[in-house]
C-alpha cells in the first residue's frame, strides 16, 4: 500500500468511507509514517471523526486518486525549500495544515510568505485541535460544493430582462471558472408544452396547492390552472433538456400566455431545482451556489427599501419556495396585476444575504442578519421580508453588485465565505 490509512471502528469507517482526506506529508529527516501519526495523533484523531484519513509522502503523491480531496500537511520545520520545489503537486489555492508541533507553524509561515510573494493565494489552517477540524470540514464542504457544480446545466428560457443592464454573464468564463453551462432555450419550447397540457392533467395538483394556502385573493381558479400548466410545461422542459436550474424570462410569458411564472418557480425551488425570474443570469448562479453549499432553497428578491439609520433592508419579490415559509397567500402578480404570485409569510430568524456578480462571476456580497417582519406594502412585490443586517446596509446604496440578491434562512456566512475564497472571488462591501 503506497499510503497509510487509519480508521477506528466499523461504524465510523462506514460513514467516512465516502469522505476521504489525503494529507500530503512534508517532514524533515527520515519518513516514518507510524511515527508521524503518533507525533500528531491529537489532530489526526479529530480529523478521523469526519474523514477516512490517508497520509501520503509527498514523493508518492501520484498514488492519490484524481480529483480527490487533499491538502498539504506541514509536519515539521525545515521543509520550506522542499515544499516550494514541489509546489506544482499541491492543489490550488494552496492550503497548509499545521498543528504547530516540531516547528511546523514556523515553516508554514515562511512557505506562505513565499507563495504570496508570487501573487498567489495561500491559507494556513492552524489553531486548537477542534477549531482546525472545523476549518477542514468547512474547507471540504466548499471543495465538494464546487465539484458538485461541474457539468450543471442552467436553462436560460427566453432572454434576460432588458432592465438587467448590470447582470450579464460571459458564458465561456462562467464555464471555465465554475464548470457550469448556460443553455439558451427559446420560449416557444415552453409555449408548445403549455398548450398541450390539459386542465384535467393539473386540476388535482392545483386544488392541493390551493388548499395549502392560508388564503387566496386577487386571483381566480382559472389563473391558478394556467399557472399550474406553466409549471408542468417548464418541468417537462427541465427533464427533456436535463436542466439543473432555470432562469426564466417571466415577463415575456405574460404577454403570450396571460399568466406568470411565480408559481412554477416556487414549486421548482421546492423540488431542489434553483429557479429564478427575469432571466437573471447572475442571480440564478448565486442560487445554485447557495444550494450547492447549504443544500437549501433560496429567495431571490429586490432590495425595495433601505433604512440606513436602522440598518434595515426590505427584500421583496412575487415568488418564494413555499418550503421556506410558514404560510402563504395566493395573490396576483404585483407589476402586471395578472396571473399568480406567492405572498410568503416567513417566521422571524437568522438569515444570510448573498450575491455573486460581475460578468466573470468572480465578485460577491455576503452578510448575515435577522428577518424581523413580513410587511404588506402596496408599493412592493408580494413577498416582503424586512431584515436587520449585521453589516452596514449602505453597501446597497454605495457599491451594489446589482439589483437581485439572494436570501437563505439561517447563518451560512462562514460556509459561503470559505466557498467563495477557495474559488478566488473578491468580496465587495
Amino acid at each position: 500500500c503506497r499510503f497509510y490509512c487509519l480508521t477506528f471502528n466499523l461504524s465510523v469507517k462506514i460513514y467516512r468511507s465516502i469522505v476521504n482526506l489525503y494529507l500530503i506529508i512534508f517532514t524533515s529527516g527520515s519518513y516514518k509514517m507510524e511515527q508521524i501519526y503518533q507525533s500528531h495523533k491529537e489532530l489526526f484523531m479529530a480529523l478521523e471523526k469526519h474523514f477516512t484519513l490517508h497520509l501520503v509522502n509527498y514523493k508518492e503523491v501520484e498514488s492519490i486518486p484524481a480529483n480527490a480531496y487533499k491538502m498539504a500537511f506541514i509536519a515539521s520545520g525545515g521543509v520550506e525549500d522542499c515544499v516550494i520545489r514541489n509546489f506544482s503537486i499541491l492543489p490550488y489555492p494552496i492550503t497548509l495544515l499545521s498543528d504547530g508541533l516540531n516547528n511546523s507553524l514556523a515553516a508554514a509561515l515562511e512557505i506562505a510568505a513565499c507563495v504570496r510573494n508570487k501573487d498567489m493565494k495561500v491559507r494556513i489552517i492552524h489553531g486548537h485541535t477542534s477549531d482546525m477540524a472545523k476549518q477542514v470540514l468547512l474547507h471540504h464542504k466548499a471543495f465538494a460544493a464546487k465539484r458538485s457544480l461541474k457539468g450543471k446545466r442552467i436553462g436560460v428560457i427566453g432572454t434576460p430582462a432588458s432592465w438587467l443592464v448590470a447582470s450579464h454573464v460571459d458564458y465561456l468564463l462562467a464555464s471555465q471558472r465554475w464548470g457550469v453551462n448556460y443553455i439558451d432555450i427559446p420560449l416557444q419550447e415552453v409555449y408548445k408544452r403549455f398548450y398541450e397540457i390539459t386542465d384535467d392533467e393539473i386540476g388535482l395538483e392545483a386544488s392541493i396547492f390551493a388548499n395549502k394556502a392560508k388564503a387566496c385573493q386577487d386571483a381566480t381558479a382559472e389563473d391558478l390552472l394556467k399557472a399550474m400548466r406553466l409549471y408542468k410545461a417548464i418541468k417537462q422542459l427541465c427533464v427533456s433538456e436535463q436542466l439543473d436550474a432555470i432562469a426564466l424570462s417571466c415577463f415575456a410569458l405574460v404577454k403570450q400566455l396571460n399568466t406568470t411564472g411565480c408559481l412554477a418557480l416556487s414549486l421548482l425551488n421546492n423540488e431542489g431545482i434553483p429557479a429564478g425570474c427575469e432571466g437573471d443570469l447572475q442571480a440564478i448562479m448565486t442560487m445554485m451556489m447557495a444550494k450547492a453549499v447549504t443544500g437549501q432553497p433560496s429567495f431571490m428578491g429586490n432590495p425595495s427599501f433601505i433604512d440606513v439609520k436602522r440598518n434595515e433592508l426590505l427584500l421583496a419579490h412575487c415568488s418564494i419556495a413555499t418550503k421556506m415559509v410558514n404560510e402563504f397567500i395566493i395573490r396576483d402578480h404585483f407589476e402586471t396585476q395578472s396571473g399568480i404570485a406567492i405572498q410568503g409569510l416567513m417566521h422571524e430568524g437568522d438569515v444570510t444575504i448573498f450575491k455573486c456578480g460581475s460578468e466573470c462571476l468572480d465578485e460577491y456580497y455576503l452578510a448575515e442578519g435577522y428577518m424581523t417582519e413580513n410587511t404588506n406594502l402596496s408599493t412592493s412585490c408580494r413577498t416582503q421580508l424586512k431584515i436587520k443586517l449585521n453589516k452596514p446596509v449602505s453597501y446597497f446604496l454605495t457599491n451594489p453588485l446589482g439589483n437581485h440578491h439572494i436570501l437563505l434562512q439561517g447563518s451560512h456566512a462562514d460556509e459561503i465565505q470559505e466557498f467563495m475564497q477557495q474559488n478566488r472571488c473578491k468580496l465587495r462591501e
